[in-house]
C-alpha cells in the first residue's frame, strides 16, 4: 500500500521488496532493527494517556527485532542514496564498509544497566565523530507520547538531517512510528518511508500528516546539488 501525505510518500510493506523500485535519494537516515529483542517490550515503557504513569509494553507476538536485516538491504540502502546515516551501525559492522565518521547519541543515561548511548554508521565525508546530547528520558515527557519501543527523539533525527548536509529528499526504509518523517516534514523536506508493521505504519501516517501542517518557516533551505556537465 502507498500513501501520499504532502511531500511524503509512505509504503506499507517490506523494504526488501520496495527499495529496488525507488529512484535514488539524497540521503538515507534510518534506525533498523538491531536483532536484540527490543520487540519484546523490555525497552518499551509506554505512558498512560495521563502522561504521568508508565506501564511496560510486553508484546510476545512481536518479532520485528528478532534478527538483523540481511546484507542485501544494507547494500540497497547505500546504493539508493548519496549519503547514509544508519543507527546501530556497530551491530552491522560486518556488512558496512569501514568509515571514518561516526555519529554518537549521548543518552545521559542514569540507569547503570542501560547503554550510555548509541552509534550511527555514516558514509559522510570527514573523520571527526560528532556527538548529540539528549536525555533519553525526555521522550517520556508529558508533551511526548512514546509510540514505538525503540523510538528516537525527534530532535535527534532533525540533527541527523543537518549532519547529512540538509538533503532535499530523505528515505527511511525502517520508518517505525515515523519520527524521521516528522522531522523531515517539519523541516520542509521530501520524505519516503517504508514500514512493514501495519500498527506502526498507521501511527506514522497520522504523525507525518500532523507534522506537515506545522512546517517551520525559519528552517534552513535544503542543499541544492549542482550537477556537472560532461
Amino acid at each position: 500500500m502507498k500513501v501520499e501525505i504532502g511531500d511524503a510518500t509512505l509504503y506499507l510493506g517490506d523494504c526488501i521488496d520496495i527499495l529496488p523500485t525507488l529512484s535514488k535519494v539524497d540521503a538515507v537516515i534510518t534506525d533498523p532493527p538491531y536483532g536484540i529483542g527490543a520487540d519484546k517490550g523490555k525497552k518499551g515503557a509506554i505512558p498512560f494517556k495521563g502522561g504521568k504513569a508508565y506501564e511496560m509494553a510486553w508484546h510476545p507476538e512481536n518479532t520485528w527485532d528478532k534478527e538483523r536485516p540481511n546484507k542485501q538491504i544494507f547494500d540497497l540502502m547505500v546504493q539508493k542514496s548519496d549519503k547514509a546515516i544508519i543507527w546501530g551501525g556497530n551491530y552491522f559492522a560486518d556488512w558496512l564498509s569501514p568509515q571514518g565518521k561516526w555519529l554518537w547519541w549521548d543518552k545521559c543515561q542514569t540507569m547503570p544497566t542501560y547503554g550510555d548511548g548509541e552509534l550511527a554508521w555514516t558514509n559522510l565525508t570527514g573523520t571527526t565523530p560528532k556527538k548529540f546530547v539528549w536525555a533519553n528520558n525526555k521522550i517520556f515527557a508529558d508533551r511526548t507520547f512514546r509510540h514505538h519501543p525503540t523510538q528516537k527523539p525527534l530532535e535527534l533525527m532533525a540533527w541527523c538531517i543537518k549532519q547529512a548536509g540538509n538533503p532535499e529528499t530523505i528515505l527511511d526504509p525502517f520508518m517505525g512510528s515515523g519520527t524521521t518523517g516528522v522531522a523531515a516534514a517539519q523541516m520542509g523536506r521530501k520524505f519516503i518511508g517504508i514500514e512493514r508493521e501495519p500498527k506502526y505504519f498507521d501511527i506514522a501516517c497520522k504523525r507525518i500528516e500532523q507534522a506537515s501542517k506545522q512546517v517551520d518557516m525559519f528552517i534552513e533551505p535544503p542543499t541544492q546539488v549542482q550537477e556537472s556537465f560532461l
